[in-house]
């Protein structure tokens, strides 16, 4: 049941501990998440509410590529998609502290991600991505700057 009721969150570098119940079957994870751990461009995060370090809210993959961010994968915990999520929300603050990890390492906040076709007006819509082709997509630093200051209230100036 939603309340509309926000909590705060931290992100996590994930360890292949914190995968010990992430599994790639019907109605769990969509995503192999020990595959994409083991993948040495790239770091997998964990979304947690503050204070519940072990129940993992949504995770996210994503390289440094120098001048930008580049997002891989973010995946929503079972219990958070679908009709009966329990948190709404997690996408965006995953896709935020992406954007936050770009702005903090000199980037602006700029991040790129490719879209599933039926995602892309979602993806303008909710995070004010800009779609330049073939499902690219790109977050430039004024929407990267909202969506920080949207989902993490003490982000480093």
């Amino acid at each position: 049941m939603q309340t509309g009721e926000s909590f705060d969150t931290e992100v996590f570098e994930i360890t292949i501990k914190d995968l010990a119940d992430v599994r790639k079957r019907k109605g769990e994870w969509h995503f192999h998440w020990r595959s994409e751990l083991k993948q040495v461009d790239r770091k997998v995060y964990k979304l947690v509410i503050t204070g519940q370090p072990n129940i993992l809210q949504g995770l996210v993959s994503v390289s440094n590529m120098g001048d930008h961010y580049y997002l891989h994968l973010a995946e929503s915990a079972p219990m958070n998609f679908g009709e009966d999520k329990i948190y709404e929300g997690v996408g965006g603050n995953l896709f935020a502290f992406c954007c936050k990890l770009s702005l903090d390492n000199g980037n602006e906040g700029f991040i790129a991600f490719k879209s599933k076709t039926t995602l892309i007006s979602h993806y303008e819509k909710t995070l004010g991505a800009v779609h330049i082709g073939n499902h690219q997509m790109i977050i430039y630093p004024n929407e990267a700057l909202f969506l920080i200051d949207k989902y993490f209230k003490n982000r480093k100036k």
